[in-house]
């Protein structure tokens, strides 16, 4: 059966409870009749305006922090596209009508991403229940026990609230530091023989989940380089060690290895030594700059990208397997070789950027061969500017994203 077209707006006018839309600079879009209703302010006089404008904390009350876990918790939303419920929270209210009379309330709210079709966050869903009669039930007689007792439940959330914020205050400085010993571990940008090169490196924001990718670029003996892109599975301090100590081995290993297979061998060797190293993934490519050929092999990474001349992108899927570690005896692993042509461009990466949640890899992989075939005679460093620009979400990404391009 089918029936009238839903009003979609008229529903959002009419839904129960107090629900308002934000934009993602914290401005209000719209607010529903009983958001109108219980704030005390017209749409009018929501609308358009920046939300801490029209409430912001009580100025004389300098342990006031209501304005500062809301815009925390909306900065999460955005960040990592995903809902935040919040605690408790004490937010007090100037009165409408009396300027300077401050009231002290307290609220439940929710935060809820709108998400495009490409996972970027266009809207915040802001709920938010008001529970200031129950807090004040602690002080009603014995017979109000129910009400007590809600109110004593949102109590302990807001002290399991607070333990989350501290919790979240030492991963953060957790991940400081594991930023900051990936940063050592990673060479610095430097001139590779006769190409032009550029990489970058863009840790994922609002998450733990960083610190895991690694990039390296190898002058070889005999007019040769190496190109490689690693990610560990994991995330903070550990990962960090363990992207450390396979990008190094993996170097080393290129430096003797007769091609990019056996430097993978090599590698998945190592790794069964090394906690936290399974199931890393990992590609790498040597470039013959006499013989204009480019050698290849992957293990369960996504792979490389050689984007002609004349703008076809080739991706590099020829010697594609099992991430290292995955097999629980040794074989010998892949490798394929192409040619190229002097002025196409090699293309190494991480899959933080191209893979979003709820989307195909393939699409990422479509828009990556667009970003690079539009852009394609930019140099290098104006490249990786441009695909970054295109592939990551104006927030940042919800994991790491590292990125290789060389001239060839």
């Amino acid at each position: 059966m089918t029936g009238p077209a839903a009003d979609y707006r008229a529903v959002f006018r009419a839904l129960p409870g107090m629900v308002a839309l934000l934009s993602p600079d914290l401005v209000y879009v719209d607010a529903n009749e009983d958001f109108v209703r219980m704030s005390g302010h017209s749409r009018d006089r929501l609308v358009g305006r920046y939300l801490f404008d029209v409430f912001p904390d009580n100025p004389e009350d300098p342990t006031a922090t209501g304005a500062r876990n809301l815009e925390a918790s909306l900065r999460r939303v955005l960040a990592t596209g995903e809902r935040d419920t919040m605690a408790l929270q004490r937010y007090d209210v100037e009165s409408t009508t009396v300027p300077g009379d401050w009231q002290e309330r307290y609220w439940s709210p929710v935060n809820e991403p709108v998400l495009d079709a490409d996972g970027r966050v266009v809207l915040l869903v802001h709920r938010v229940e008001e529970i200031t009669e129950l807090i004040r039930a602690h002080g009603l007689p014995e017979g109000n026990r129910a009400r007590v007792l809600e109110a004593e439940l949102y109590t302990r959330a807001r002290e399991l609230q607070e333990v989350n914020e501290r919790l979240r205050a030492a991963h953060a400085r957790e991940r400081e530091v594991a930023l900051a010993l990936q940063e050592a571990m990673l060479p610095a940008p430097r001139p590779l023989g006769q190409h032009d090169a550029a990489v970058r490196y863009r840790p994922a924001v609002g998450t733990l989940n960083v610190c895991g990718d690694w990039y390296d670029l190898v002058e070889l003996p005999g007019e040769r380089i190496a190109v490689a892109v690693g990610d560990v599975v994991g995330h903070g301090l550990l990962a960090a060690g363990v992207m450390g100590q396979l990008r190094s081995a993996l170097s080393a290993a290129s430096r003797v290895a007769a091609g990019p297979a056996q430097a993978l061998e090599v590698l998945g060797l190592y790794a069964r030594s090394v906690d936290g190293a399974e199931s890393t993934t990992a590609a790498t490519a040597f470039v013959d700059c006499t013989a204009r050929t480019v050698t290849y092999s992957s293990a369960g990474h996504p792979p490389p990208v050689l984007v002609r001349g004349d703008g076809t992108v080739e991706f590099l899927d020829g010697a594609t397997d099992p991430p290292l570690g995955a097999r629980p005896e040794h074989r010998p692993r892949p490798e394929a070789v192409t040619g190229y042509a002097e002025g196409d461009t090699l293309v190494l990466y991480t899959d933080g950027l191209v893979e979003r949640r709820r989307e195909d890899i393939d699409t990422g992989l479509g828009r990556l061969a667009r970003a690079l075939s539009d852009n394609r005679r930019a140099d290098p460093g104006a490249l990786a500017d441009r695909v970054l620009s295109a592939l990551l979400p104006p927030g940042g990404a919800t994991d790491d994203a590292a990125l290789i391009i060389v001239r060839l």
